[in-house]
């Protein structure tokens, strides 16, 4: 019903981003077949400190090996097969050869431990871990051995597991021989005839609602959960971010983030893979030096990142003498980023057409997205608009649809949503509603012209004194302090009124402030209660391996100093 004349009608917090452009009905496989076509001699994978160097047709060739050696060694459509190895050739050869032999991958964080390493495996049951012998201060093989000393007596493919049941086949990354493990050379090598034909008939075989990918969600409390994920939800999701940037085989992109995320394997591989795009790779963990140096050697034009990223990129060692004019856009993302750091990405890094992307694992994973042509205070102060063929809504604590404008919890729906957490229909049905809507646990808000906002996440949220506070709002504002480099704001417990407001601050190098200076910066800029009651000045914050800062540990920490120093009393 239309409104009366001398009404206004109330627009609702919704958006579906419309789009002539149609979903692409293609696997991961057969997206690398058509671009291998495509761009048979263009560069696809660089990795110098590897010295690998290779064009679309040769990626394809080394993939087509693997996934035949995979199934030489009787893996089956279906199976699960995990990756517990940081970023390497080897590592994007697996994420391609798994999907052509319509094995499900299952990306280990190379940061899990023994007992993290165990539940990921039970909860997925992993026929085969693929992974190196170690890692920086990580004996994987020692780990290994604990969880399986079955391994140390056994036939590689017959190992009898009394914790991991299901697992059978042990691939090691590296060059020496580990007890009950093949090597990555001998898997290639097992390939076949028959097995090379298996491939060429899987690819018209498997479907794209295949789940083909498990990712385990960083769960701040409770077990993580493995998000399954189909060709069709990273295929899509991984063409339509890089229509935003305006990606083309003419680009190369630095891939710093970690390839066992979604930001590293969709964002990165995939994304540069359905465009045609070069993928670079500096280091097997991030190294802000070594990826400055990559991407003016290689002459990146895009690079990806979380904010703390670009941050030690910025303050790395040399950057203001290196030449990064060939660079133009990529993607920041994984977690809130001040309007000052952008501004500094822009114009120190050259970066005038970088995008932001929101989303989650579970949304395979981007919602929405800044795009290149964007206004320059739409770039910097939102998350973009919804992805063509996705639709949001913002909704209140009853689930109501707000009116636009309005905050309320983000909610996703379409291609992109998961079909299931793996093994745990009770999971799945609490977070994917009957209408598939899948809901976010961020605050946000949305304007008449599309762009989102977000304002918060609801378990950061704090409340003093009955008032609602959104850390972001403070943040923002302490950004715009000179001494600032980075701030990080939390609830802090009290007696009176609940929680107070406690920011931690890192300081530029150089500077130096004390924490009344930070409260007299803050007033009459906002809210008095909003003003911090306690300022910590550390050198650094807790974080995830993909440089999420852990507020849940902050919070940890200083409810611990609070209770010390109230006993000291």
């Amino acid at each position: 019903m239309s409104a009366k004349k001398g009404e206004k009608s109330v627009l609702v917090s919704y958006e579906h981003g419309v789009s002539d452009i149609p979903l692409r009905g293609l696997t991961v496989g057969n997206l690398l077949k058509q671009t291998a076509a495509s761009f048979p001699y263009s560069e696809a994978l660089i990795v110098p400190y590897q010295d690998v160097r290779w064009s679309y047709r040769e990626l394809d060739t080394q993939v087509d090996c693997l996934a035949a050696g995979l199934i030489a060694l009787g893996l089956t459509r279906g199976e699960r097969i995990g990756v517990w190895a940081p970023n390497m050739v080897e590592w994007v050869v697996l994420q391609f050869a798994t999907a052509k032999a319509g094995l499900i991958l299952v990306n280990i964080n190379p940061a899990y431990r023994l007992s993290e390493l165990e539940y990921a495996l039970r909860q997925v049951e992993v026929s085969a871990l693929v992974f190196v012998p170690s890692f920086k201060s990580s004996d994987y093989v020692a780990m290994l051995s604990e969880l399986a000393p079955e391994m140390a007596g056994s036939v590689p493919g017959d190992l009898k597991s009394k914790n991991i049941p299901s697992l059978r086949w042990l691939i090691s990354l590296g060059d020496d021989p580990v007890p009950g493990a093949l090597r990555y050379g001998d898997v290639m090598e097992r390939g076949d005839a028959v097995s090379r034909n298996k491939v060429d008939e899987l690819a018209s075989r498997l479907q794209f609602d295949d789940p083909i990918n498990i990712q385990f969600t960083s769960g701040t409390t409770g077990r993580p959960k493995a998000a399954s994920l189909t060709h069709h939800n990273i295929v899509n999701n991984a063409y339509f971010t890089g229509l935003q940037m305006r990606l083309s085989d003419a680009d190369r992109m630095c891939i710093p983030v970690p390839m066992y995320h979604c930001f590293g394997m969709v964002l990165g591989t995939l994304c540069c893979v359905a465009h045609g795009a070069a993928m670079v790779f500096a280091s097997a963990g991030f190294d802000a030096t070594a990826a400055m140096e990559v991407t003016e050697a290689e002459r990146c034009s895009v690079f990806h990142g979380v904010p703390t990223m670009f941050i030690a990129a910025l303050d790395s060692p040399g950057f203001a003498d290196r030449d990064l004019s060939c660079l133009r856009t990529g993607i920041i993302a994984g977690a809130p980023c001040p309007a000052e750091l952008m501004t500094r990405i822009m114009e120190e890094m050259h970066m005038s057409q970088i995008t932001i992307a929101y989303g989650m694992t579970e949304t395979g994973p981007v919602s929405t997205q800044t795009a290149v042509d964007d206004p320059l205070h739409r770039m910097i102060e939102t998350v973009g608009r919804a992805l063509p063929h996705t639709e949001i809504k913002i909704v209140d604590g009853d689930g109501l649809i707000t009116p636009r404008g309005t905050p309320g919890e983000l909610l996703t729906r379409g291609y992109c949503v998961m079909p299931k957490y793996w093994s745990d229909p009770e999971k799945t049905a609490k977070a994917i509603d009957e209408a598939r809507w899948i809901a976010s646990g961020d605050i946000a808000v949305v304007d008449d012209e599309g762009f989102f906002q977000i304002v918060g996440r609801s378990k950061d949220m704090l409340i003093r004194g009955g008032e609602n506070i959104f850390p972001r709002e403070i943040e923002d504002l302490l950004y715009k302090h000179p001494a600032v480099e980075q701030v990080e704001v939390i609830g802090a417990p009290d007696e009176k009124y609940g929680e107070e407001v406690c920011a931690w601050i890192k300081l530029q190098d150089g500077h130096t402030v004390t924490a009344e200076e930070i409260r007299d910066f803050c007033k009459g800029k906002i809210a008095h209660f909003k003003i911090p009651r306690y300022v910590r000045f550390v050198t650094g914050f807790p974080m995830t391996i993909t440089g999420k800062v852990q507020k849940f540990v902050m919070r940890e920490m200083m409810a611990k100093e609070l209770a010390e120093a109230s006993n000291d009393v």
